[in-house]
C-alpha cells in the first residue's frame, strides 16, 4: 500500500522545486512571515513537505484533494448571482467555491504551486466585485436572510472556509490587494453576518456558532482586534425583539444575555461533552468549534483555548464518537437525520484536531483509519503518521450516560451496549433537555439497535437536506406536525397530547431528571429516569434494563414503565418497528377503510390499520427484518386497546415514511405501569430457506407486586423457568436495604433494583 501511494507524492515532491522557481518572488517570501497561521502554519508547512511521500493516509489525501481541486480550476471560476434554496444551482455552485477555495489554498501552500493561489486570487476578487451591490438573497423563508445564500448560517459556512484560502495567500497577493479585500469584500461580509443581523449572531445555537467562528477567523487573519472581540463575546446592542423567532421554532437569545463564541461552548455543552441540540447538529457544530479552536491555539496560544471548560471541545469528541451505532452513524435524538456518521467531514476535522492537540489519544487513530482521509495540515500529518507507526488501537464504545446541560444537571442520555450472539444489542434512552429550537417532545424516549440496524426507531427529523424538489432542502411543516410530536416516539402521550403541549418556552424550562444508572454488572445494566413537568399532575417514570440471560440467545430489553397522575387520562405507548410481522397472540381487526388515528398532535398523520385486544394477560407481537426475529411481549388488560398504526396520513407529498407503529393504549385509568420485553432471536436465510429459533423464549410475564415504592415483574421462560426483576421507585441509593412479600414468599435485597430467580 505504501509503495502505491508513494509513486505520484514523490513526483510531485520533485515538482517542488520546479514550481518554486516558477512562482512570483511574493509567494517564496511567505517563508519569512506570519501566513499562513490559520489551520496551516509555517511550521507545520515544513513539516508536510519534508514527509511527502513517506505517509501513505497523507499522500493518498492529498492526491485526492489535487485530482479534485485541479479539476475544478479546468471548469473556470463560477460566481452567479443567489437564487436558490438549499440543493439549487446558485447554493450548491457557491458552496462547491468554498470548499474548493479552502482545498486551493492548502495545496497553494504545501506544494508551492502558483496555479493554485491564481486560481484562489480569482475567484476572491470575483466576489469582491460582486458583494458590494449584492442585495439581500431573494428567498424569504430565513429568520436572517444572507447575500450569497437563502440564510446567513450559509453565507457564514462561506466565511469559515474562505478564511483559511486567504490566510494561504495573504503573502501572495500585495497591501493593495489585500486592502481591496478586505475594504470591499472580508469587512463588510463580517459585518453584515453580525451586527448587519444580530438576531443570527447574538444567540446560543448553532447558527450562532458558525457566524462567530466566521467573524473570528477571518479577524484573525486580518489581525483585526474589534472583529475578534466581537466573535469572542458577541455584539454590544440590544437592538433584537425579545419575541422573535428563527426558522426552526426557537426563540432568538434574548439581547443582554451572555453570547458569542464563548458563550456558546459554555451553555450547549455540558461537562460529559454532550451539546444540547444532539448528536447531529454536534456534528455540524464540531467543525467551526474546533477549526477555530485550532486558529486561536496557533495565532493567541496564551488563551489556552483547548483547556476552557475543562478541556469541553476535546472531550466532546470522544462523546460525539460514543453517540453511534455499530456502523458509526449517529443516534437521531432531536432533529436528526439518519445515516450522517463519523465518516462526514466535520468528523475526519474532530478526529484529527482531538488527536493533535489532546494528547495523541491512539483510539482515535483507529476512527481515522476507518475515515480513509485526514486533514492536509500538520494534525492530519500527525495522525497519517500514528498510523502508518501502527500506533492505532480500537475504539472501543461503552455503556456510558452523558449529562446535558451546562453544569450536568438537566437530565441525560443513557447507552447500554451488550454482546449478541451475531451483533452488539444496543438501547439509547432519552432523558434530556429540551435540546433548544432542534428538539423534540419525547421526554422518556428511546431506540434500540442491533449491530447497525434499529429494532425500535426514532423517526428522525423531517426534511430531505439539500434535495431541492423537497421544500427547497430546507425542513418540512411535517417535522412540526409530526416528527417533533410525543406521539412519533416511543413513550408515554396522555390525551393525545405532546409533552408541554408541544409549546417550546414551556418545554424549555423543564428537563428529565436521571434517577439511576448503573452498568456495573455487565449481565444485567440499567437506566431509569424520571418526567414530572411534561403534564402537570403526572409523573411519568421509565426503568429500561439489558438483560444477559443463558436462556436467551440474545441480551433482551425489560422497558418499566409507570405513571402516576392527579386524574383519569389515556395513555399511549407507542413502538415503531421496522420489518413485517410475522404473528400475534391476539385477535385483531383491520378496517375495510382507512382513517387517520386523530386529528391533531401528530395522531393526524398515523393511519388506523387495526385493533385488537388480549385475554391472556400478555400481548405478544412478532415481526422479522434484516434476517433476524423479534418479539414483542406486553402485560395488557382486558381493556387495553392493541393499535396497528402507520405514518403517512394526511401527507399528500409524501414527506413521511411509510412505517408501522404499534400503540398500546391504556383508557379511562390514573395510574398505570407499561412492562414490555422486546427479544431478538433466530435467522433466516433466504438462501437456504431456513429458519432458526423464530419463537419467543417468554412463556408468561406479569406484574407480581405494585405499590407507590416499588414494581415487581417476573418472567417465566418457555421451559419453566422464572426470573423477578424488583425496582425501587423511590429511593436508588445502593446501600438501602428493601423488603417486600409477594404471596408467601419473602424478597430481599440492597440497591436500587434486585434480579434473581423466581421458581
Amino acid at each position: 500500500m505504501k509503495f502505491q501511494y508513494k509513486i505520484p507524492l514523490l513526483f510531485i515532491a520533485l515538482l517542488l522545486a520546479v514550481t518554486s522557481c516558477k512562482s512570483q518572488s511574493k509567494s517564496v517570501s511567505n517563508l519569512n512571515s506570519a501566513h499562513p497561521n490559520l489551520i496551516l502554519t509555517k511550521k507545520g508547512v515544513e513539516r508536510i513537505r519534508a514527509e511527502l511521500g513517506e505517509v501513505p493516509l497523507f499522500d493518498a489525501t492529498l492526491a485526492k484533494v489535487k485530482e479534485e481541486v485541479d479539476a475544478e480550476i479546468l471548469n473556470g471560476i463560477e460566481v452567479p448571482i443567489p437564487q436558490d434554496f438549499s440543493g439549487g444551482y446558485t447554493h450548491e455552485r457557491h458552496k462547491r467555491n468554498y470548499l474548493i477555495l479552502q482545498k486551493a489554498g492548502v495545496l497553494y501552500q504545501i506544494l508551492n504551486d502558483e496555479k493554485y493561489a491564481l486560481y484562489i486570487k480569482e475567484m476572491l476578487f470575483a466576489y469582491e466585485k460582486m458583494y458590494p451591490t449584492l442585495p439581500i438573497h431573494p428567498q424569504t423563508r430565513s429568520y436572517a436572510r444572507g447575500k450569497l445564500f437563502w440564510q446567513c448560517l450559509n453565507d457564514s459556512n462561506w466565511l469559515v472556509y474562505v478564511s483559511q484560502a486567504y490566510d494561504c495567500v495573504y503573502n501572495y497577493l500585495t497591501p493593495k490587494e489585500r486592502n481591496q479585500l478586505e475594504k470591499n469584500l472580508f469587512k463588510p461580509f463580517a459585518d453584515f453576518i453580525s451586527v448587519g443581523n444580530p438576531q443570527f449572531f447574538n444567540r446560543v445555537h448553532n447558527h450562532s456558532t458558525w457566524g462567530n467562528v466566521a467573524v473570528g477567523m477571518i479577524a484573525l487573519v486580518m489581525d483585526d482586534k474589534e472583529l475578534l472581540d466581537r466573535a469572542l463575546n458577541g455584539i454590544k446592542t440590544d437592538n433584537i425583539d425579545p419575541n422573535a423567532k428563527d426558522n426552526d421554532g426557537g426563540f432568538i437569545k434574548k439581547a443582554g444575555q451572555k453570547v458569542g463564541f464563548l458563550a456558546n461552548i459554555d451553555e450547549p455543552f455540558s461537562p460529559d461533552g454532550y451539546y444540547t441540540e444532539g448528536p447531529y447538529y454536534q456534528r455540524y457544530a464540531m467543525y467551526p468549534f474546533l477549526v477555530f479552536a485550532e486558529a486561536l491555539q496557533n495565532v493567541k496560544p496564551e488563551m489556552k483555548i483547548f483547556d476552557y471548560k475543562n478541556g469541553v471541545l476535546l472531550k466532546s469528541v470522544n462523546t460525539l464518537l460514543n453517540l453511534t451505532d455499530s456502523d458509526g452513524e449517529f443516534f437521531p435524538l432531536n432533529d436528526g437525520q439518519k445515516g450522517m456518521s463519523y465518516y462526514s467531514r466535520e468528523l475526519v476535522s474532530s478526529v484529527d484536531i482531538a488527536y493533535f492537540f489532546g494528547g495523541n489519544q491512539p483510539e482515535l487513530l483507529s476512527i481515522a483509519k476507518e475515515q480513509g482521509e485526514v486533514l492536509l495540515d500538520e494534525s492530519g500529518l500527525s495522525v497519517a503518521i500514528g498510523i502508518r507507526d501502527g500506533l492505532a488501537k480500537p475504539f472501543v464504545k461503552k455503556s456510558v450516560e452523558f449529562r446535558d446541560g451546562a453544569d450536568g444537571t438537566q437530565g441525560g442520555v443513557g447507552i447500554l451496549r451488550a454482546n449478541g450472539s451475531k451483533d452488539e444489542i444496543i438501547l439509547v434512552s432519552k432523558y434530556l433537555a429540551q435540546g433548544l429550537s432542534h428538539g423534540h417532545y419525547d421526554k422518556l424516549s428511546f431506540s434500540y439497535y442491533e449491530g447497525g440496524n434499529e429494532v425500535l426507531q426514532d423517526y428522525g427529523l423531517a426534511r430531505f437536506v439539500n434535495i431541492q424538489q423537497k421544500g427547497g432542502g430546507n425542513y418540512l411543516k411535517e417535522n412540526t406536525t409530526w416528527a417533533k410530536q410525543t406521539i412519533a416516539h416511543n413513550t408515554v402521550v396522555q390525551n393525545e397530547t405532546s409533552h408541554f403541549g408541544g409549546d417550546f418556552e414551556t418545554g424549555s424550562l423543564n428537563h428529565s431528571n436521571n434517577y439511576l444508572f448503573d452498568v456495573s454488572n455487565p449481565t444485567i445494566q440499567v437506566v431509569s429516569a424520571k418526567e414530572s413537568n411534561a403534564y402537570p399532575g403526572t409523573e411519568l417514570h421509565r426503568t429500561q434494563f439489558l438483560i444477559k440471560d443463558e436462556d436467551f440467545e440474545n441480551p433482551y430489553l425489560l422497558d418499566i414503565v409507570t405513571v402516576k397522575s392527579n386524574t383519569e387520562n389515556q395513555y399511549d405507548l407507542p413502538f415503531y418497528y421496522l420489518g413485517q410481522i410475522i404473528s400475534t397472540n391476539f385477535k385483531y381487526e383491520t378496517p375495510e377503510v382507512l382513517n387517520p388515528l386523530g386529528t391533531k398532535n401528530g395522531y393526524q398523520h398515523l393511519w388506523n390499520e387495526g385493533l385488537g385486544n388480549s385475554t391472556s394477560g400478555n400481548a405478544k407481537l412478532s415481526w422479522f427484518n434484516n434476517e433476524r426475529f423479534y418479539t414483542l411481549t406486553t402485560v395488557v388488560s382486558e381493556n387495553d386497546d392493541l393499535i396497528f398504526a402507520r405514518i403517512g396520513a394526511n401527507d399528500p407529498d409524501f414527506n413521511l415514511r411509510r412505517d408501522p407503529g404499534f400503540i398500546i393504549r391504556k383508557k379511562n385509568v390514573k395510574n398505570a405501569q407499561f412492562v414490555t420485553v422486546v427479544e431478538s432471536h433466530g435467522h433466516y436465510s433466504p438462501v437456504s430457506e431456513i429458519a432458526t429459533n423464530a419463537f419467543s423464549n417468554i412463556k408468561n410475564m406479569e406484574v407480581v407486586f405494585a405499590d407507590e415504592n416499588y414494581i415487581a415483574v417476573s418472567i417465566e421462560t418457555v421451559n419453566g423457568d422464572k426470573k423477578i426483576i424488583v425496582v425501587s421507585l423511590n429511593d436508588a441509593s445502593k446501600s438501602k436495604n428493601h423488603y417486600i412479600k409477594i404471596g408467601d414468599k419473602a424478597v430481599e435485597w440492597t440497591g436500587a433494583y434486585h434480579f434473581n430467580n423466581f421458581n
